[in-house]
């Protein structure tokens, strides 16, 4: 029987042996479960109404259900054929209302040869368990013969959408006070021009000989701060673009070219060494190892209204026990309104929003996805443990 405690990982290398249908299975659209369900009755998920303080938060990232049956969508397909452009997280969903409890479809099934790698074209069939709870397998009711694929680990699904994160990865996101100070920056453009974009020509201070040909342009965007304590944990740096030298002079003004814009360059722009961001997919949905409160206090691109897919700070990092994995659940903030009768204000209870999952942490802060959003969520909502 295979140990539930083993951590669920897409492991680097070359290698996966798996048993795939050859015979027709119903294959739903994309975002969708199949039409064909298991039945059961869907379990409500809570939208917590109650204040932070008084939610239960979990201890351990082992977080388990005794009743994976009730956390079983009413809608979870019998059979599913995993598509290009799926990823763990979604398949879930098709599944549970608690993608955290995943790893337990996995339990004790020996009909999928490697349930730590899934690729496109595998069947998943939900079964049930000699203990009544249900479990996902490989289909190896139609075939001929076990057939032994092997592809790179690229090819595997991944845990979240790596095209959400792209332009996020593109760029560096947190840096010092002292890095930004000593980095180059652009004095000018071509033609006198007070903005620039791709293709123009920069001119640059602050390039040493030593220095790379190729540079990220970023923008000092103010510090990332504690919501609560007002501290401050490292500096933005908002992505510009890409800058290309083309005559490094040290010690004087040195040429460049942007070669890739993703806003308006202006003067006093820094250019910072292409950051190498990228991203381990070797991680699978978990609770924190500790309880972890924290907030939202930046989102990637600016917007006023956080969504689904878009890329979130919070003011907790590693140094507070989050890493890449952990899945919080977002809470709303309560406003605060007059009371009518009693007089003075009061405080709403917070309320549920949605999920998030951390992709990367630093020290002091994490970069997070949202991968639910039940309503819109803003900076200085709550990020919290799920609970069990």
């Amino acid at each position: 029987m295979k140990n539930v405690s083993t951590p669920w990982r897409l492991a680097a290398g070359l290698l996966v042996a798996s048993m795939v249908s050859a015979g027709c299975a119903h294959d739903p659209p994309p975002g969708a479960p199949s039409t064909q369900t298991a039945g059961q009755p869907t379990t409500k998920i809570e939208l917590g109404v109650q204040p932070l303080a008084e939610r239960p938060t979990v201890q351990t990232s082992s977080l388990r259900t005794s009743d994976l049956a009730g956390h079983l969508r009413a809608d979870a397909p019998l059979r599913y054929v995993v598509k290009k452009g799926d990823t763990l997280w979604a398949i879930a969903g098709y599944y549970l209302d608690d993608p955290w409890f995943w790893p337990q479809l996995w339990d004790a099934n020996p009909g999928i040869a490697n349930p730590h790698r899934i690729y496109p074209g595998d069947v998943l069939v939900l079964t049930r368990g000699m203990d009544g709870q249900p479990r996902l397998a490989g289909d190896r009711t139609v075939h001929l013969s076990p057939r032994v694929r092997v592809e790179p680990l690229a090819e595997a699904i991944p845990v979240i959408p790596y095209d959400a994160l792209r332009d996020f990865l593109i760029s560096p996101q947190l840096v010092d006070e002292q890095t930004l100070d000593r980095a180059p920056y652009v004095v000018s453009f071509d033609d006198q021009h007070l903005v620039a974009g791709r293709g123009a020509l920069v001119y640059v201070r602050g390039v040493g000989a030593d220095d790379p040909e190729r540079f990220q342009l970023v923008r000092h965007d103010g510090p990332y701060r504690d919501a609560t304590t007002g501290q401050v944990l490292g500096q933005q740096a908002l992505p510009v673009g890409e800058v290309t030298m083309t005559d490094k002079v040290p010690g004087d003004v040195s040429t460049g070219v942007i070669d890739k814009s993703d806003r308006e360059a202006l003067a006093g722009d820094r250019l910072l060494p292409v950051a190498d961001n990228d991203l381990a997919l070797d991680f699978y949905p978990q609770a924190p190892t500790q309880p972890i409160v924290a907030h939202l206090i930046s989102v990637y691109g600016g917007v006023t209204s956080i969504g689904q897919y878009d890329v979130v700070t919070l003011d907790r990092g590693a140094d507070d026990g989050l890493a890449r994995g952990d899945v919080l659940n977002v809470f709303q903030i309560g406003r605060t309104v007059p009371d009518p009768v009693a007089g003075g204000s009061v405080a709403l209870p917070a309320v549920y929003a949605g999920q998030l999952m951390v992709f990367k942490t630093e020290s002091r802060v994490s970069f997070a996805l949202v991968m639910q959003a039940r309503r819109a969520i803003h900076i200085n909502d709550a990020a919290r443990s799920p609970a069990p």
